[in-house]
C-alpha cells in the first residue's frame, strides 16, 4: 500500500480518500458475507483478502496524515480483546454467552467512562448519562440497526416477556395499518401490474397519508425483526435468504416460459402461480 501511494507508484490508488473508499468497503463486507451463505470458501478466501484490503487502505491513509498507522490498529484490537475477555484472560467468571455479553457491555461502558474523564468530561457526563443506544450507528443497515436497537434495549429489561406478546402487537400494528387504509382513495392502493403503467399507482395520496402508512409499514419491520432475535435469528441473513429463494423459484418460472417462447409479460398471472408452484415442488427433497 505505500508503495501504491507513494510517489511512481497508482495514480487511482494515490487519489483516493477516507470518503470515496467508504463505498468499497461496503461492497467487500456484504460480498464476504455472500461468499459465507454460499459455503463458497475459496471465494470467500479472496473476498476477506479484499475486506482486508480496507483496513490497510484506511492505515495507510491516516499514516500519510501522521495519525496511526496499522500497528496501531492491531495493537488497540489485541488490547480489546484481551481487555474485554477477562473471563479468559483474567480472573472473571462467565460461563454462557448471556453473561459475557453482559460483561462486555459494563466494560464498554467502564471504557467510555474512562475516556471521558481523561478528556475531563466526567463532569458531563454525570449530568448528561448516556444513552443505553449510544454506539449503534444509523449508518448501517435499517433491520441491522433496528435488531440491534431491540438487543440494547433488551439487555436492561425493556423487551417483551413471551413471544405471544410479539404476535399480539404484531396483530396490533397490522390492523392499524389497515385502519390508515381506509384512507386511502379508490379504488384503494393497486399492483403495478393494474396501474397501466410501471411504478404508477393509479391514485395520489396525500403526503401525510403516505407518512402515515410509511410509520406502520416501519412498525411492523420493528415487531419482525423483533421476533427475529427472540428467536437468536439474525433478520438480515433470514431476509436475504428469502430473496435468493424467490430469484431462485421466479428464474425456474422464466426458464419455463422461455422454453415456451413467451417472457412473463405475455403469460396469465394463474400460469404464473402454476410454474411458481411447480418451482417449489422441484425443491423438495
Amino acid at each position: 500500500m505505500a508503495r501504491l501511494r507513494g510517489p511512481g507508484g497508482c495514480p487511482w490508488d494515490r487519489e483516493q480518500t477516507f470518503d470515496t473508499i467508504k463505498p468499497y468497503t461496503l461492497e467487500e463486507a456484504y460480498e464476504v458475507v455472500e461468499a459465507i451463505d454460499a459455503r463458497d470458501w475459496d471465494e470467500l478466501t479472496g473476498e476477506l483478502g479484499d475486506l482486508l484490503l480496507q483496513v490497510l487502505f484506511y492505515s495507510e491513509m491516516a499514516a500519510e496524515e501522521k495519525r496511526f498507522s496499522i500497528d496501531d490498529v492491531l495493537d488497540r484490537l489485541s488490547n480489546k480483546l484481551v481487555d474485554r475477555h477477562p473471563h479468559v484472560f483474567g480472573d472473571v467468571k462467565a460461563d454462557t454467552p448471556g453473561e459475557v455479553l453482559r460483561n462486555w457491555q459494563a466494560l464498554k461502558a467502564e471504557e467510555k467512562k474512562k475516556r471521558q474523564q481523561e478528556a475531563g468530561d466526567n463532569a458531563k457526563k454525570e449530568d448528561h448519562p448516556e444513552s443505553v443506544l449510544a454506539g449503534v450507528s444509523s449508518a448501517m443497515p435499517s433491520l441491522m440497526e433496528a435488531y440491534k436497537i431491540s438487543s440494547r434495549v433488551a439487555h436492561v429489561g425493556f423487551d417483551w416477556p413471551n413471544i405471544e406478546g410479539l404476535f399480539e402487537k404484531l396483530n396490533e400494528e397490522t390492523e392499524e395499518l389497515r385502519q390508515n387504509l381506509a384512507d386511502y382513495p379508490a379504488p384503494g392502493p393497486q399492483p403495478e401490474s393494474a396501474a397501466g403503467v410501471a411504478g404508477a399507482r393509479g391514485v395520489r395520496i396525500s403526503p401525510e397519508l403516505r407518512s402515515r402508512l410509511e410509520d406502520e409499514v416501519g412498525d411492523l419491520f420493528f415487531v419482525l425483526v423483533n421476533i427475529a432475535r427472540y428467536l437468536s435469528l439474525d433478520p438480515e441473513s433470514a431476509l436475504r435468504k428469502t430473496n435468493r429463494k424467490f430469484r431462485r423459484r421466479f428464474e425456474y418460472l422464466e426458464e419455463r416460459l422461455r422454453e415456451q417462447g413467451r417472457k412473463p409479460v405475455e403469460a396469465s398471472l394463474d400460469e404464473m402461480e402454476s410454474l411458481w408452484q411447480e418451482s417449489k415442488r422441484q425443491e423438495q427433497p
